[in-house]
């Protein structure tokens, strides 16, 4: 059986992409955006959207919590954003945000790929309602973000 590695959803925002990058780029409000993600802090040396930058997020899903650190992999204001999470010490998942001028607003893309995981991991999301959570997950998040930027003075 092969097991799902990737997945992407999308939204039209009315407002251009440097709004849209800078609310997506800004990881300290993911948690406006994201149902899984209640918090994010800059850690290390580097902090803010740059690529190297690293990162450890707060997540929740139900009555499980847990943190996984991150970096930035991709900064290019203002069409495409990328983070990488770890897990184990391997690149785990690569978040990607794209954000492509259309008329006068942006197409956002957000998806996600599994880079690395236990075969075991994939399995189960495979075989689980995670990748529709997931999905469910994304469509809100870009939801959000298209509230906050579509209410952001310009």
């Amino acid at each position: 059986m092969a097991v799902p590695t990737s997945d992407e959803a999308q939204v039209k925002v009315d407002a251009p992409p440097e709004v849209v990058y800078d609310l997506v780029a800004d990881l300290s409000r993911m948690g406006e955006w994201s149902p899984e993600c209640y918090r994010t802090e800059w850690v290390g040396e580097v902090k803010g959207p740059v690529v190297g930058a690293e990162f450890l997020g707060h997540n929740r899903v139900g009555p499980y919590r847990w943190s996984v650190g991150g970096k930035v992999v991709t900064a290019q204001r203002p069409s495409e954003f990328a983070f990488t999470t770890y897990l184990e010490g391997h690149e785990s998942t690569r978040w990607r945000y794209r954000f492509q001028g259309s008329g006068d607003g942006t197409v956002v893309t957000e998806s996600y790929e599994y880079v690395w995981s236990k075969r075991l991991i994939r399995l189960t999301d495979a075989l689980s309602p995670r990748k529709t959570m997931l999905r469910r997950a994304m469509r809100r998040t870009l939801e959000r973000i298209k509230a906050a930027a579509e209410a952001a003075p310009g």
